[in-house]
């Protein structure tokens, strides 16, 4: 104080009956230092904030594989449809063609009975095929964030190399580094770290600067117009009843359990990502095999085609062959975009989603 008269006319608990006034001032008040416990709080509070930005990043991956997902189902459904028409124009022809020869009596009833029913069955695969089509664009509108189906033109992806390697430790590491919801869980379980230790500081010291300043406009003689007034003040918490440490406990043991968390995701992780990785090379074989597949069925088809023309064979291996060379124009266009399928989730397990 300035004076030795002078005395906090405003803020403090002094006995009002002392001295007349009217005063009106302003207290400020400074946090010199807590030993660490704000220091530690306000860590703990932007690690949640990362971690929530986290958990947003990995909604927006979740996301990206949904529709991606639906984007190559979609194209695969379409491969499908064009396949089943293919198949229904062919039997037609055929059935046209032996309708003619028939009615020529160069074939019998019977080879346009099994023409007729040829042409059905394809008509049914094709209603299938548009069937799972439309399912496939609801799907894809849906992911998109589309209320109502969406009448999207798909374009082809741009083809990717995928390589057939036993080493699947670096995309591992790349998963460990990456995956959004393995690093949120982290900046949890460090957050979760510093309130631990912020909890453990409440039982410190807390050493502040205090200060007062104002002005008296009516007051009793014997007081100045103004004051101002300042010092260092010291809070220690001394019983609480076991509160401090209780609090310290839970904290410390929540830090465990989202220790054990990270862990577990750990390992999770890595096993998601050895099973995707296995199903992009699984696939990759089965891909081979269905083109491999389909070449053989269209020379089997064009070989019975042939033999059925010259008469030396019966409609029968014919329809037999045009069955296999579709089921095998099926599987090779499924497989095809399974591929692509089980590559984005793969991008997914190793968190490089795009």
């Amino acid at each position: 104080a300035e004076t030795e008269d002078a005395r906090i006319l405003a803020g403090g608990l002094n006995n009002p009956s002392i001295y007349d006034r009217v005063a009106g001032g302003l207290a400020v008040s400074q946090l010199i230092t807590d030993f660490g416990r704000t220091a530690n709080l306000t860590a703990s509070s932007k690690l949640q904030a990362q971690a929530e930005q986290q958990n947003a990043s990995a909604t927006r991956e979740q996301v990206l594989l949904q529709v991606n997902v639906s984007y190559f189902s979609r194209l695969g459904a379409e491969a499908v449809l064009d396949v089943a028409q293919q198949t229904v124009d062919t039997r037609q022809l055929l059935l046209d063609q032996v309708s003619v020869l028939a009615s020529n009596q160069l074939k019998s009833e019977l080879d346009v009975s099994f023409a007729r029913v040829a042409v059905q069955e394809s008509k049914l695969l094709l209603q299938k095929a548009q069937n799972n089509a439309d399912d496939a664009m609801i799907s894809l509108s849906t992911a998109l964030g589309y209320r109502e189906p969406q009448p999207f033109h798909l374009t082809e992806p741009s083809p990717g190399i995928f390589p057939h390697t036993n080493d699947v430790s670096q995309l591992v590491q790349i998963a460990l580094a990456e995956r959004p919801e393995l690093l949120s869980l982290r900046d949890e379980h460090a957050a979760a770290q510093r309130f631990a230790r912020s909890q453990r500081d409440a039982r410190l010291p807390i050493v502040s600067a205090v200060g007062m300043i104002g002005d008296s406009p009516s007051h009793d003689a014997h007081l100045p117009d103004n004051y101002a007034v300042g010092g260092i003040q010291l809070s220690l918490p001394l019983f609480a009843g076991g509160l401090y440490t209780a609090r310290q406990h839970e904290a410390e043991l929540k830090a465990q359990a989202d220790s054990e968390l990270v862990r577990t995701l750990e390992d999770n992780i890595v096993r998601d990502v050895h099973l995707a990785w296995s199903n992009v090379n699984s696939a990759l074989e089965q891909l081979r095999t269905t083109e491999e597949l389909v070449r053989n069925a269209a020379e089997a088809y064009e070989l019975a085609e042939a033999r059925y023309k010259i008469g030396s064979s019966s409609i029968v291996e014919l329809s037999q062959a045009q069955l296999s060379l579709t089921s095998a124009q099926i599987a090779d266009a499924n497989a095809r975009y399974n591929v692509l399928i089980q590559q984005a989730s793969l991008n997914y397990e190793t968190g490089t989603v795009h």
